[in-house]
């Protein structure tokens, strides 16, 4: 089989995991009503289903490296998919919200597994030259999933039942178990370092911490005081952590993968735009149902616009980054995110519905765009050698970032519903999340900026560098 099909089908495979992962992040969303009713709770108190699983993914995505050079990429890819179906089946029958906590943590658990492992497979069998467009293959699910949740969702718990949303990631899965075992190599490290199992401990239990205080704020749970003391636990853990850290070879986070220019703006640059990104799927069927009055099944056609955005970026991508190179296309997608937010935080109800539709599908193929070129240039420098620490590394903060988006944008609203004094949520909070976040993004610019002009031209093939790079250089005695 030829080497650029063999590296599609293994992005392919990889995605279809990702895909599933993804959806499942966000189809419970929409179904949060259906199960606080049939599980007699209320609908805060039935959130804890979505704070469950970041936590699963908090603790265990820093181990996935660790794990997939000690057992073999196939093997922890296997045992993941597997273990994320038999939780997807756990949650669909859980009868008490404990439970169903219960199993969304170890489906987090099965999701922290399969994608940072599987970018490493793909990271390990593609050369750099064709990076760029097998990632454009394997980062499509990211842009999707996302947007097809609540779509999937509204639809699932309409016509069937909320434990529908869980039983659909069998299938799914069991044709990813197909794909793993047929398409994806074993690859593992001759020599592993020593696993840092107390590092694990202190950067999972604090990941873990931080972002179950941060989703309590977020959505102004009360007592205050325990939200106060998850941030505050957590900070002290990741402080432990840092300090430990500093004293052996191989961390569980190697933060000194960040002396790596390309890497580090990657890392602080994507941070920027995956909170804008992360907070979209929670504002957007949120002002169009509440504010713009629709239904799940008209919400999510309007926002499936954004997908087909990012289909149709596969069509111009390559050509894009080999003309303009990786700084350039960095600093005008960051600037175009930043405008489709604020022009979608001016919409008022009544407008046609179809100018959104075109601004969501802009806004897809700008994070295509943008994703595909952060998770292509983080690797472009990086040693072989390096590659398993750096993705743990990379999958860690990519989730931190997602999440935080989600809940510095429920704190915007939140905010803002309570300096206007509005007895129910309006369109204009909604208007403050999607410009706070917008906001946000624009920061990844400055740092796009800081990138030399011919960086990433190994992957990227910037036509302007190409010569230069491609050249032989005079060796110093």
């Amino acid at each position: 089989m030829p080497v650029l099909r063999q590296s599609r089908i293994i992005a392919l495979t990889v995605s279809s995991l990702l895909l599933m992962e993804q959806i499942d992040g966000t189809i419970l969303a929409t179904a949060l009503p259906s199960i606080a009713q049939s599980l007699g709770v209320d609908p805060v108190s039935a959130s804890v289903a979505l704070t469950s699983y970041i936590v699963g993914l908090a603790i265990f995505i820093p181990v996935s490296g660790a794990l997939a050079d000690r057992l073999g990429s196939r093997t922890v890819l296997l045992a993941a998919v597997s273990f994320f179906i038999v939780c997807s089946m756990i949650c669909g029958q859980a009868d008490s919200l404990p439970v169903l906590a219960a199993g969304r943590m170890a489906q987090g658990v099965g999701g922290a597994l399969m994608v940072p492992v599987g970018r490493l497979v793909l990271l390990r069998s593609v050369a750099k030259a064709e990076l760029l467009g097998t990632m454009m293959w394997m980062m499509l699910p990211a842009t999707l999933g996302p947007m097809l949740g609540p779509v999937a969702g509204g639809f699932i718990t309409t016509a069937l039942s909320w434990r529908w949303t869980f039983y659909i990631n069998v299938p799914v899965g069991l044709l990813g178990l197909v794909l793993t075992w047929r398409y994806i190599p074993q690859i593992r490290e001759k020599r592993s370092a020593p696993f840092d199992a107390k590092g694990a401990v202190l950067a999972g239990g604090g990941l873990a911490l931080l972002s179950m205080g941060a989703e309590m704020i977020s959505h102004n749970a009360r007592p205050y005081s325990l939200s106060i003391a998850l941030l505050a636990a957590g900070a002290g853990l990741f402080f432990g952590y840092f300090r430990h850290m500093r004293g052996i070879e191989n961390p569980v986070l190697d933060f000194r993968l960040m002396d790596v220019p390309t890497f580090r703006q990657s890392v602080l640059g994507g941070a920027f735009s995956r909170i804008a990104v992360g907070a979209l799927p929670f504002l957007l069927p949120s002002l169009l149902q509440l504010g713009f009055g629709l239904n799940a099944a008209q919400s999510g056609l309007v926002t499936f616009a954004a997908p087909i955005g990012a289909l149709g970026s596969r069509l111009f991508a390559t050509r894009m980054f080999r003309r303009f190179g990786f700084r350039n296309v960095m600093m005008m997608t960051g600037f175009s995110a930043f405008v489709t937010f604020a022009t979608i935080s001016i919409f008022r109800p009544g407008w046609p519905v179809e100018l959104l539709t075109v601004v969501l599908a802009l806004s897809g193929a700008i994070q295509a765009l943008q994703f595909s070129a952060y998770n292509s240039i983080a690797y472009a420098d990086l040693a072989e050698n390096r590659m398993s620490a750096a993705t743990s590394f990379y999958s860690t903060f990519q989730q931190v970032m997602l999440s935080a988006g989600i809940c510095l944008a429920a704190l915007a609203v939140t905010v803002s519903r309570a300096i206007f004094g509005h007895a129910q949520v309006t369109v204009a909070d909604f208007d403050a999340g999607f410009l706070v976040t917008g906001v946000i993004s624009l920061l990844a610019v400055p740092m796009a900026a800081m990138l030399a002009p011919d960086a990433g031209v190994s992957v990227s093939g910037h036509r302007r560098f190409q010569k230069l790079e491609q050249a032989p250089k005079k060796t110093v005695a």
